[in-house]
């Protein structure tokens, strides 16, 4: 969507705070020896205390709140009560949401406890990527241009990016345009960010896939060729320079 008027960013405000702090408590809340169902009904519980609906669930009868993720699994995870979780995990939540006509979305990546099996580089990748891509983005940038900085920064570090999950607009539903935000340069792509728009912008680092694909639960992503990916997203308003950051109450990127 496009902010038109000052109720507009208040709504967007309002949504991008029940996502953004059910995300960070939710990150908080996870511990080994929990299940992932466990911390869905809990991310739940704050959503709806917010009187926030959960968008997976509203857009596509998701069979979860939120989606958790872990170690081979890249997106889309259905929260479930047979996945325990172990120290060293590297876990994704993704939390998005429905308030009062508003939508907004963010996720992260995190290791649990001690980060025994080292995903920890990739996750500060992932982080800082997305910090540098935020920086970047204002009325006028080719959104090719932004693509471009993530892969670059990404292959700096060792990594690569998913070539078919993005970024996307939001605001008035969960998808809207800009769609396709990829984080790498599509020669194709001459859009350019658009002052006042909506945005989810997101990374998506892995360390051997280019791609993801869908297991057979219909939901769950994983990498072509294996491996693990870290995503970090924020939900922002693009302006003249820096971009209003709306989930910034998550600490994803602290």
């Amino acid at each position: 969507m496009s902010i038109t008027n000052e109720q507009e960013l208040i709504g967007m405000q309002k949504v991008s705070e029940a996502v953004a702090y059910t995300l960070k408590e939710m990150i908080n809340y996870a511990q080994p020896g929990m299940t992932t169902k466990d911390i869905d009904e809990f991310g739940a519980q704050i959503l709806s205390d917010f009187g926030a609906k959960s968008a997976p669930y509203l857009t596509y009868g998701f069979p979860g709140w939120t989606c958790i993720s872990v170690d081979n699994e890249f997106c889309h995870g259905i929260p479930t009560d047979k996945r325990i979780l172990k120290e060293g995990d590297l876990i994704n939540i993704d939390v998005s949401a429905e308030l009062n006509g508003y939508w907004a979305d963010n996720g992260g990546s995190f290791v649990i406890g001690e980060d025994i099996h080292q995903h920890r580089k990739l996750v500060e990748a992932s982080k800082d990527i997305l910090q540098k891509a935020i920086n970047n983005i204002k009325g006028g940038v080719k959104i090719a241009d932004i693509g471009f900085l993530m892969e670059t920064e990404a292959k700096k570090r060792g990594f690569k990016v998913i070539k078919n999950l993005a970024g996307h607009g939001v605001g008035r539903s969960l998808h809207e345009q800009p769609d396709e935000l990829f984080n790498y340069k599509n020669r194709y792509d001459s859009r350019r960010f658009k002052k006042n728009s909506v945005v989810a912008i997101e990374t998506f680092i892995s360390t051997s896939s280019s791609l993801a694909v869908e297991l057979n639960d219909g939901w769950t992503m994983v990498g072509n060729k294996g491996g693990y990916m870290a995503q970090h997203e924020h939900t922002i308003v693009v302006t003249d320079g820096k971009p209003i950051v709306l989930t910034q109450m998550n600490n994803i990127l602290n």
